[in-house]
């Protein structure tokens, strides 16, 4: 199939290179994109178009996977572009967020399927799990675009939003509990008791210190995606009448490691450090 992803970032670039890997055509819209994305797409062997109007003549599915913040404009631009296949929102997003992109795509005569994506970019050996929400025959099509591949698609018996639920969960999780951990250590520098908060791991919680590590070097790099996906992960706890200040608070947390982006050699200490003022 033609597959126009909407943008070639590091997740997006590796699902790409999956389907140009199972025998499918990914196109690609360079403008505005940076040096990296690029990159990227011309690594994997991505079809470079114009524009998004050029990119969806022919296409059968529009594959968007970007920040959060950007969804509804990625989608609002297939909309206008007059996209009337198979759009997947694989991004971070809320319920309703997913919900009001299908509304935008639809709108315009597309047929919307839900994704929510858990794990790394497939490169190497690495696997991520693809969550799959809709009408069954979309789904399915989307299923097959990935089937014998390091993407393992799970599809949902729920309707638009579920596949984002399920994302919005385990991030909330994951990602929530790293920034409060990062914070919590934040907090014991700036009170100078880091030898005790170190003796009291190491005694009644002696995971806690390689934890601390893989939360300040794996999260720094991407803070920056981060912060509007606690956003969205708060957004959707209150939705269903629970409290949003975790997700928020994360937000915050990842919002002052917005410097760190894309880094590659990170010391977990100036990470922690720079959450103080």
């Amino acid at each position: 199939m033609r597959v126009l992803l909407l943008h070639p970032g590091a997740m997006g670039s590796s699902l790409g290179a999956v389907l140009m890997a199972n025998g499918h055509e990914v196109r690609w819209v360079g403008a505005y994109r940076s040096e990296a994305t690029h990159r990227r797409a011309e690594a994997d062997g991505f079809t470079a178009m114009d524009d998004v109007a050029t990119g969806v003549k022919g296409a059968e599915v529009v594959l968007s996977v970007c920040p959060p913040e950007f969804a509804d404009d990625v989608a609002r631009q297939a909309a206008d572009a007059g996209f009337t296949g198979l759009f997947v929102d694989a991004n971070a997003v809320s319920p309703d967020s997913a919900r009001r992109v299908a509304s935008t795509v639809t709108g315009a005569g597309a047929t919307m399927v839900d994704g929510g994506i858990i794990g790394p970019p497939v490169r190497g050996d690495a696997r991520n799990l693809l969550y799959l929400s809709g009408d069954a025959t979309p789904v399915a099509t989307v299923a097959r675009l990935f089937a014998d591949t390091p993407v393992e698609t799970v599809v949902l018996d729920a309707p638009i939003g579920g596949a984002s639920a399920t994302k919005m969960a385990f991030a909330g999780w994951t990602k929530g509990s790293s920034a409060l951990l990062l914070a919590v250590r934040a907090m014991a520098n700036a009170e100078g008791v880091t030898v005790g908060l170190d003796h009291a791991w190491q005694t009644m919680l002696p995971h806690l210190p390689e934890q601390l590590r893989r939360a300040a070097v794996g999260s720094a790099p991407k803070a920056w995606r981060f912060e509007a996906e606690m956003g969205e992960i708060a957004a959707t706890m209150g939705s269903v009448g629970l409290p949003t200040g975790f997700h928020e608070a994360a937000a915050d947390v990842y919002g002052r490691l917005a410097e760190f982006r894309d880094s590659t050699d990170i010391n977990p200490d100036d990470v922690v450090e720079r959450l103080t003022p």
